[in-house]
């Protein structure tokens, strides 16, 4: 993040939930979602949502996460009002969400006091930011922590079965050389693995 959002959010280092995370590049060919856990750190964004996102995400893009993906968080808001509309709209909105990112979602939108004297615009405003938080992260770790790498040698140089570059008789590319990516889970450890045997039968 950076530095002004960083402070905003640093207060909820250590809280994680089960987020819808998309990418929102200019080229549609690299749109992605994944439901998966995410976790705000001291630096930013992490947890497997976030980890198989930035396999598509581009320096100066945003992400949309969706803090509750399964809830209409308005007409939760709504029906807690219609209930009890003197409880706290962060005391509401922790019925959702971890109550530190409650807080902070409040504090944020500018949202305080008790449901009953809330405008519908504002719960859609809460809502907006539950599940349609759009943020733009303004670097990775780098390769100090990466799980993955991007790019390597085009697949289309290399012989599908062997793994034989085409133009240059005994040379062979495995693994992350290849521009070939998994998404977490194990898959590029697979790749690797395969990609290896495949060489290694004919090498």
């Amino acid at each position: 993040f950076e530095a002004g959002l960083l402070e905003t959010l640093a207060p909820l280092a250590g809280v994680a939930v089960e987020a819808r995370v998309a990418s929102a590049p200019a080229e549609k060919t690299r749109k992605a979602r994944f439901d998966e856990a995410m976790l705000f750190t001291h630096r930013g964004l992490s947890g497997p949502a976030i980890l198989q996102i930035s396999s598509y995400w581009r320096e100066g893009e945003p992400i949309v996460a969706a803090m509750a993906p399964d809830h209409d968080v308005f007409e939760v808001l709504k029906a807690a009002k219609a209930a009890n509309g003197r409880q706290a709209v962060h005391t509401a909105l922790s019925q959702i969400v971890p109550r530190r990112l409650a807080e902070n979602l409040c504090a944020r939108e500018g949202v305080a006091g008790n449901l009953a004297d809330l405008s519908d615009k504002a719960l859609r405003r809460l809502d907006q930011a539950v599940n349609a938080w759009t943020v733009k992260p303004v670097g990775s770790e780098g390769y100090r922590t990466a799980e993955v790498t991007l790019g390597g040698i085009d697949t289309a140089a290399l012989d599908q079965q062997t793994l034989a570059v085409k133009s240059v008789p005994g040379l062979y590319f495995i693994g992350e050389a290849v521009d070939v990516t998994g998404w977490l889970g194990g898959y590029n450890f697979q790749w690797a693995w395969s990609s290896g045997w495949a060489a290694g039968q004919v090498c």
